[in-house]
């Protein structure tokens, strides 16, 4: 039974199509942009337009940017002789937020998942294997995520890195500020005591 006219259940529906938004959210957003002032959901989704036609792969790190070179790639200050590589442009997003790593990245808009049909050449990694071919670069930071495509993405990458003569790291994992050691599944548990450190 509709409860609402076809323009409202319409918006509730692509405000679900989201990631990581329930129904009740959905609503609740819709709700929210409807109230809003004429002006503020013009501005909106003018935003949303804008950013879909102007964003574009960054051409050295295929970060997401509004222009060829992304401000990360054309910072002077950043090492580019060491490029964290990570699975999505979410995950840069996250490194940066800690202000530790100065170094630049090399995003792979996915991982290796022959099960689901991505393979080697589905993401960026023939194109992190010609940036190192023309760059100077000293050490490659594996970043992927601590799943099976993670790992078998990590694994493909350290091999042919390593053939390059380039040093390859691999991001610690393990066990969480204020996790409790039973709840944590046994993977995490061997990789944080894999990666101990001394005290």
């Amino acid at each position: 039974m509709n409860y609402y006219s076809d323009s409202i259940n319409n918006l509730i529906e692509e405000m679900a199509s989201l990631p990581g938004i329930g129904p009740k959210s959905a609503q609740r957003l819709a709700f929210h942009i409807l109230n809003l002032p004429q002006s503020r959901v013009e501005h909106l989704a003018d935003s949303i337009v804008t950013a879909r036609k102007k964003i574009c792969l960054c051409k050295k790190c295929f970060n997401l940017s509004d222009q060829n070179i992304c401000p990360i790639c054309s910072n002077p200050k950043r090492d580019a002789s060491t490029i964290m590589v990570v699975e999505e442009a979410s995950d840069l997003a996250a490194y940066e937020k800690t202000g530790q790593y100065h170094g630049v990245y090399h995003v792979l808009h996915g991982a290796v998942n022959p099960m689901a049909g991505i393979q080697p050449e589905n993401i960026k990694l023939k194109e992190l294997m010609q940036r190192l071919q023309r760059e100077e670069v000293k050490e490659v930071i594996i970043a992927t995520n601590s799943t099976v495509e993670g790992e078998a993405t990590a694994l493909w990458i350290s091999k042919f890195v390593k053939q390059a003569g380039i040093r390859v790291t691999r991001i610690a994992s393990g066990v969480p500020v204020g996790g409790a050691l039973e709840f944590i599944d046994e993977m995490t548990l061997f990789r944080a005591l894999e990666g101990r450190t001394e005290i």
